[in-house]
């Protein structure tokens, strides 16, 4: 019997992926979520539990990801932003826009990338609304250093 694996992620070969031999169907397979997605669903967590925790920070606050900085201004190639706070202006809501990219780069793992993000978006929520960092992650994630 020839020995078969999943080779470069393009998913599994051989007798698993062919059709049910007993209802013809295709045999569903599990896929992780790809990295996109699960950025987004790292960011609706984040979103969420700030929310439980301290509802007043999101009131006027619009979170947004985009995949990367467009910086218009001079680039230091030393930094590169993980995300951008813009305060609110009348008639428009306050913003905060995580950047995908450097946020997952930064991370060695995707419990690492969902802290990551929590802690990027507490900071910058932080900055624009300046309540205190003990109100917006009253459980001390923020200051969590398993993010391996």
């Amino acid at each position: 019997m020839a020995h078969r694996r999943e080779r470069h992620g393009r998913g599994l070969r051989g007798p698993l992926a062919l059709p049910n031999p007993l209802t013809g169907g295709p045999v569903p397979l599990r896929n992780r979520p790809q990295r996109a997605e699960y950025f987004t669903t790292c960011v609706h967590g984040a979103v969420a539990r700030v929310s439980g925790a301290c509802p007043r920070a999101l009131v006027g606050i619009d979170v947004g990801v985009e995949d990367v900085p467009v910086v218009a201004g001079p680039w230091s190639r030393d930094r590169v932003p993980l995300a951008a706070a813009i305060g609110p202006e009348p008639p428009q809501h306050g913003q905060v826009v995580l950047y995908r990219r450097p946020l997952e780069h930064r991370a060695r793992t995707r419990k690492g990338l969902r802290i990551l993000v929590f802690r990027t978006l507490v900071e910058q929520l932080h900055a624009l609304t300046e309540i205190p960092l003990e109100e917006l992650d009253p459980e001390g994630w923020a200051t969590d250093d398993d993010w391996e």
